[in-house]
């Protein structure tokens, strides 16, 4: 009896896991190789030999003329798309078919996060991201480039010092620029110091305490790895992005700020002055929760994607002195044609600096992939003839270090060559290959207050320094292997000095 049990059993196991792991196959789509039982292609993330970005990419590159590739996150049939029109169609064309997020929280244990427009859908969705987006439209984002002047005074101060008793100072790029998107993202978010340029570090600094989000320890990345990768085991782990300490310390200062401010007339030139006067025009008085949430948003989006993309864009500037000098030529005459002053407009006219960024994004994403469910069934057609009925349920893999390294898409892929996105030749780049802030209704709400930020910042950096690359860096660059944000192993190093 027992024996005949058994082998039921393993009978049963053993058809489950052949119609699991055959489900591509026998809906004709191809299969990315080097699965494994159980965990399938996802063994090198768990194991944290690979980092999620470069394994998609891997996996991308083993059908280089098939418009899917099928692969396995544990149990788990998922999809990896490979033209820009099937990305059109997930995020644009189709979008209420898709309108869910892959990476998801458990929003019980992060109610901050609960609110981002990352991780909720239909009418929280479309609140959240309205009013968020009232605080970044063009006239908000002249407001807030104030406050961002400001810090960039504070940030040359700072360099200024460590450069007082030396020709240069070594620095990792990561924990250079989360100094300066640290004290925007307090400034601008809550209107609050953020003390990131005092020169001995503060564990209650914004940078400091952003850091605890995005750099936990190595038990901490492979419990995120894994809940990350299977989101439905978080509602039994309750794992928090936020710890409780952030979150309590959050709803304070936007407690203190909003009695003190309701009470006064001042004007601020920050996100939550912006949020009391959306309440006006409304008529209502927005939820403290909700503001809270909707300043955290802000500041977290400000702080950590920013400085990441500043990071790679000064090793892009340190490895490519005639890009740095030219870029240099560049602000100076614009500098020197608004007296000096960084303004929206001086900003807005440095054209060769967005060629920079934009080309920076293109080699090193900040985000490396993009994740969507499938909400409503539907079917995704290829321009290869491939067709897939997609049932609600299936992840579909946005790949975007893959479509940014792909020749059909780029010349000459691995070159950094900042004239491709030029007005001469952007023409050339083909729409939905190029998603360094996602696109369609979820793009980034906060993509132009980031680009404003990191322009100033790197505008200030160049006007007056010289970055070289430090042999700290390792060359080529891999990948920190976490799941969230592109972060180079052994960081980004460089030398800096004054010109």
């Amino acid at each position: 009896m027992i024996c005949t049990l058994i082998i039921l059993l393993t009978a049963t196991l053993a058809l489950y896991l052949y119609l699991t792991f055959t489900y591509w196959k026998r809906n004709n789509i191809p299969t990315a190789k080097g699965w494994y039982p159980i965990v399938g292609h996802v063994l090198p993330v768990l194991t944290m030999q690979k980092a999620p970005g470069v394994l998609v990419q891997e996996l991308y590159q083993q059908y280089k003329d098939s418009s899917m590739v099928g692969f396995y996150k544990g149990l788990v049939p998922a999809l990896i798309i490979r033209e820009p029109n099937l990305v059109k169609t997930v995020v644009q064309t189709n979008f209420p078919s898709f309108d869910l997020n892959g990476f998801q929280i458990e929003k019980k244990a992060d109610r901050l996060l609960a609110h981002h427009p990352l991780f909720t859908i239909g009418e929280k969705w479309s609140i959240a991201r309205k009013r968020i987006s009232y605080g970044v439209t063009s006239g908000k984002l002249k407001i807030l480039v104030v406050t961002i002047a400001e810090v960039c005074k504070k940030f040359q101060d700072y360099l200024d010092r460590r450069l007082s008793s030396n020709d240069k100072y070594e620095v990792e790029l990561k924990y250079l620029f989360s100094k300066f998107t640290g004290e925007v993202a307090a400034n601008a978010s809550v209107g609050v110091e953020g003390r990131c340029f005092e020169d001995v570090d503060d564990p209650w600094a914004f940078d400091q305490m952003g850091q605890t989000i995005f750099q936990p320890n190595l038990f901490g990345r492979f419990l995120f790895n894994f809940v990350t990768l299977f989101p439905t085991l978080n509602h039994f782990t309750m794992l928090k992005y936020v710890n409780k300490e952030l979150q309590q310390m959050f709803r304070r200062l936007v407690k203190e700020n909003l009695e003190h401010r309701r009470k006064e007339s001042t004007p601020r030139h920050d996100f939550l002055d912006l949020m009391l006067r959306l309440e006006k025009e409304e008529g209502v008085q927005l939820p403290l929760d909700a503001l809270t949430a909707y300043a955290f948003t802000f500041y977290l989006d400000g702080f950590q994607t920013s400085s990441v993309t500043l990071s790679f864009v000064g090793f892009q500037l340190a490895l490519h002195q005639d890009v740095q000098e030219r870029l240099r030529e560049e602000v100076k005459s614009v500098m020197e044609k608004h007296g000096d002053e960084l303004t929206y407009e001086s900003l807005k006219e440095m054209t060769y600096l967005d060629q920079v960024i934009s080309e920076s994004q293109r080699c090193y994403s900040t985000v490396s992939i993009l994740n969507k469910v499938c909400t409503e069934d539907c079917t995704l057609e290829g321009s290869d003839g491939l067709k897939c009925r997609v049932k609600a349920g299936t992840e579909i893999v946005i790949p975007v270090y893959g479509m940014h390294k792909d020749p059909r898409y780029w010349s000459d892929p691995e070159t950094f060559d900042p004239d491709r996105f030029s007005e001469e030749r952007k023409h050339e780049i083909q729409k939905m290959a190029f998603l360094p802030f996602g696109e369609g209704m979820r793009k980034c709400v906060g993509t132009r207050m980031a680009l404003l930020q990191v322009k100033a910042c790197l505008a200030t950096l160049v006007k007056s320094y010289k970055l070289e690359l430090s042999p700290k860096t390792k060359l080529p660059l891999k990948l920190v292997h976490f799941i969230f944000l592109s972060e180079a192993e052994s960081g980004l190093w460089v030398y800096i000095s004054k010109l």
